[in-house]
């Protein structure tokens, strides 16, 4: 029967959360029971198609990265693929009605890592909308349930966030991204050279996608507000350790939080929430 082959593809994408995200999975179980399977579904598709790109040296990604957007179109068309994290996401893109334009895009972004790439202000804005707008649009096609109201009322905060997240993920791997990988995403920034001016710069336009998701944060819906809002805070917090330390430092180590002050901030977030402080 399919249903089995659904439940396991359900776990699948929670396992490929689990396994990669502390922090969303975490997130994640603050969500009702019913938005939960979703967003793993959401979640472990972008993974896959970021492993390809991020991790698969020594394989043919161009080739993955192509045989991954035919399947996974070929998968939302039939209602099924072999592929459990693919079949789970077909599953919520047809539920939803999430738009394919939103699937086609985050797939180019991921093609735009395949090559070298030093980005201008234009790539910059496309990549960012692509790799982390879409995926919070994705994930608010869930939270709204079908209400597109709702979900034209809190679009432009969940893109906000998406990308607040993707520019901390940016400065934390920065090191990483441009001596491993040879990408430099921030224009106009000569990494080889990173100033705490250039670091600053970067911060003030964060820090105003933060304010500007935390207001869409506070009008989500019941059931994902509270999972929604602990991921903000772990982000929120990992971006305030990024800011206080020196250029010089983010380009020689990752900055992370512990697992233990994770879940410090977790008990913090829950009496914010109960309080209704967010």
């Amino acid at each position: 029967m399919k249903e089995k082959f659904d439940t396991l593809s359900a776990i699948c994408s929670r396992e490929t959360t689990r396994l990669y995200s502390t922090s969303f999975s975490l997130g994640i179980l603050f969500f009702k029971k019913d938005v939960r399977h979703p967003i793993y579904a959401i979640y472990g598709f972008v993974r896959l198609a970021d492993e390809i790109v991020d991790s698969f040296h020594d394989y043919p990604k161009s080739q993955m990265i192509a045989e991954l957007k035919v399947e996974t179109f070929n998968a939302i068309e039939r209602g099924i693929s072999i592929n459990p994290v693919i079949n789970s996401f077909q599953q919520v893109v047809n539920r939803y009605g999430i738009k394919h334009t939103l699937i086609t895009q985050f797939l180019n972004s991921m093609e735009m890592d395949l090559g070298e790439q030093r980005y201008t202000a234009e790539k910059y804005e496309e990549y960012i909308m692509g790799s982390a707008q879409v995926v919070g649009l994705m994930c608010l096609h869930v939270f709204t349930n079908g209400n597109d109201d709702e979900f034209e009322r809190l679009k432009m905060p969940a893109m906000k966030l998406g990308s607040a997240f993707q520019k901390v993920n940016f400065l934390r791997d920065v090191s990483a991204d441009y001596q491993d990988l040879n990408r430099t995403y921030f224009p106009d920034v000569n990494l080889s050279a990173f100033s705490d001016e250039n670091k600053r710069a970067i911060e003030e336009n964060i820090l105003q996608d933060f304010n500007e998701a935390l207001n869409g944060i506070r009008q989500l819906p019941r059931s994902c507000r509270k999972g929604v809002y602990l991921a903000y805070v772990y982000y929120k917090q990992l971006f305030r350790k990024i800011a206080n330390v020196p250029a010089e430092k983010v380009m020689s180590e990752r900055i992370r939080v512990s697992n233990g002050h994770k879940f410090y901030l977790m008990f913090d977030s829950l009496i914010r929430y109960k309080l209704n402080v967010l």
